[in-house]
């Protein structure tokens, strides 16, 4: 098994660097097979470990000891359990698809070549996160995937500058950096959260750290210690899952490739900090910590109304579906925050494979149209990409949580959860945001497959991708559809006490009560779900019907605007940084650093200039200098030797 678990961490790397070996020559298509069969069978490696967890137990390996200071140890190890396996096959499965489908989408860029050898850094550096045995391992995994989204957003850097004034599409580059600043502002409370954890249990691994939580807890001032160390933790997961305020770099990183999107969003980078809580669940299921977890909570479901709300009026087709991953995410950080953490796993994978088949579809439909983006410009493109517009329907459906798709299990459980734990106003705004996000949803598909044609049929002729493309992306359509039907299946293998510390999840069950009100709760969301569907295909499906009066009222520009908040940060953060930024180079750097530097230099060549006159080549010059030299020498002598007498 031990083979297994390099082979499924390491193919991700070796394709990294295969890919790496051919950055400077031309692209080459090989490249990319190569490098999706390096993945597959990454992906195979998992599949393989997952039943092998499931029928023996977890796997814990050591490849070396890695840092060895005073009392800390640190091995490079790495466990394979319920927790991280489910997060492997996830992330591999996800990523080979996204791997083959980006050799039919990146084909004609001149960085082919580059552009798959940091996606497989990419995914390597996920794997590095999730199966880590400690949190220095996962924190280095969490920089490396933060780096390669640095890497893989600003992938187009060439694309010229363009600010927000002047364009609400921003540039890759600057969309690079923002998610890369933000992050590590979030990161840097994640820091202290682990130092937190080492400097009350002494060790960074897992079964460590969580076996002496009790003993903390009962200790002297150990709540708060606890506390302080969960919402350190959770600062980070906030700024790797895009929660508010540290949201608005995900919508940005659309300037990236539509494959990154999909990958980004789906399996990696985002749901890296919702698998941090879930890891962490010993410490976040501590009695002391509950308000951190309530609060976790009540903000995953803010932030699932909150994106919700935004992409009722976008118009950006990428950006709709951005929007729908950060609602989703705030779903996902409910159910972990109520305790349901299975539940919240559970709905984690069910979306990273809806949600990749449409960010997919969605670079289909933008590789038809030229890299329009824009919903209202499109419309009636079933009839051109029938492929495409099944695949979206099916992902939207799940996503909106229409029977019997995967959404509707995982989300409807989460609804259920906020209702078991009495949690109402949490229930009855998750149950609106499903309401809004089939709006949503269905809104951007009538605008682009269905209704009147709104492109220049004369110079754009849109069809369906590649067929192998298109085969590809089968299996996330099929996951889409049928893997809600193994919800109980998953929670007994997740749930189930393993043969490692720490290597199951808590189990989570509704009460008497809920289960007998589970048909009118469904019914409730089902009806909300439909109306939203409805509501959508009455004003968007046959005929687009757009109201002015509606788009340029207060409510509409509120939220198109993102609730003002991106330009919020421009004028009380980024601005007033800029210009001090421009002060302290004008003004202190130019004036005082520089200039004092350049005064000692001035001094230095002129004396050295002045010195030069000594350089006769006359012998007896040279002897009245060393005579000057000698007198002044001993009058300095005799100075300190009178001062030291009277001082002692």
């Amino acid at each position: 098994m031990e083979k297994l678990v390099y082979i499924a961490l390491f193919a991700p790397l070796v394709s990294s660097l295969f890919a790496g070996l051919f950055a400077m020559s031309k692209r080459e298509k090989f490249v990319g097979v190569i490098a999706s069969l390096l993945l597959v069978s990454s992906f195979v490696a998992s599949a393989m470990l997952a039943y092998h967890v499931a029928t023996v137990g977890a796997v814990h390996v050591k490849l070396m000891d890695w840092i060895n200071v005073a009392n800390l140890s640190i091995p490079f190890g790495f466990v394979v359990d319920k927790i991280s396996v489910t997060m492997m096959v996830v992330v591999t499965l996800v990523s080979s698809i996204v791997h083959i489908y980006s050799i039919g989408y990146m084909d004609h860029d001149k960085s082919f070549n580059r552009f798959f050898s940091y996606l497989s850094a990419f995914v390597f550096s996920m794997l590095v996160l999730v199966m880590s045995d400690n949190f220095a391992g996962l924190f280095i995994g969490w920089e490396g995937v933060g780096v390669c989204s640095w890497l893989l957003i600003g992938f187009w850097y060439h694309k010229p500058d363009r600010s927000r004034e002047e364009n609400p599409s921003i540039s890759p580059s600057w969309a690079a950096n923002e998610a890369f600043i933000m992050n590590r502002i979030a990161d840097l409370g994640m820091l202290v959260g682990i130092f937190i954890l080492f400097w009350v249990t002494g060790s960074l691994q897992y079964d460590i750290v969580f076996a002496a939580l009790p003993s903390i807890a009962a200790s002297v001032n150990g709540s708060y210690i606890l506390v302080a160390a969960a919402i350190a933790l959770f600062i980070g997961a906030m700024g790797k899952s895009a929660q508010f305020p540290l949201h608005t770099w995900l919508t940005d990183a659309m300037e990236g490739p539509t494959p990154v999107s999909a990958l980004i969003h789906a399996a990696t980078m985002v749901t890296a900090g919702v698998f941090l809580v879930i890891r962490a669940n010993p410490l976040y299921s501590m009695e002391a910590v509950e308000g951190v977890s309530f609060f976790i909570a009540a903000l995953g479901t803010f932030v699932a109304f909150f994106a919700a709300s935004m992409a009722l009026v976008n118009r950006d087709l990428k950006r709709i579906i951005a929007f729908s991953t950060l609602s989703q995410l705030g779903y996902m950080f409910a159910a972990a925050g109520l305790g349901a953490y299975w539940i919240a796993l559970f709905h984690l994978a069910a979306h990273a494979f809806f949600k990749a088949l449409l960010f997919l579809g969605g670079g289909n439909v933008m590789h038809a149209m030229h890299d329009e983006l824009d919903i209202f410009k499109m419309g009636g493109l079933r009839k051109k990409m029938k492929w495409t517009h099944i695949y979206m329907f099916v992902s939207s459906l799940s996503l909106a949580g229409i029977p019997f798709f995967a959404g509707f299990f995982s989300k409807d459980a989460i609804i259920e959860t906020a209702f078991n734990e009495g949690t109402i106003v949490l229930w009855a705004i998750l149950i609106l945001t499903a309401g809004m996000t089939a709006f949503y949803s269905f809104r951007q598909v009538f605008l682009t497959f269905w209704s009147d044609e709104r492109y220049d049929v004369h110079h754009t002729h849109p069809h369906d991708m590649y067929g192998y493309v298109l085969i590809a992306m089968s299996p996330l359509a099929v996951l889409a559809v049928i893997a809600g039907f193994f919800q109980k299946t998953f929670q007994a293998f997740v749930t189930s006490v393993g043969n490692l510390p720490f290597s199951w999840l808590p189990n989570y069950e509704m009460s008497e009560h809920t289960h007998h009100l589970v048909i009118v709760l469904t019914l409730i969301v089902l009806t909300v779900a439909v109306s939203g569907i409805a509501i959508a295909w009455f004003k968007y499906g046959k005929k687009l019907k757009r109201s002015e009066k509606t788009e340029n009222g207060f409510i509409y520009k509120l939220l198109a605007n993102q609730y003002y908040i991106p330009q919020l940060y421009e004028a009380v953060i980024t601005k007033p940084y800029a210009e001090l930024s421009q002060v302290m180079w004008q003004k202190v750097d130019m004036k005082v650093v520089d200039s004092t530097v350049d005064f000692i230099a001035r001094v230095i060549y002129k004396s050295g200039d002045k010195s030069r006159a000594m350089q006769t080549g006359n012998l007896s010059h040279y002897l009245n200098w060393m005579g000057l030299g000698a007198v002044l020498l001993l009058v300095a002598t005799a100075i300190f030797s009178i001062i030291y007498n009277i001082n002692g």
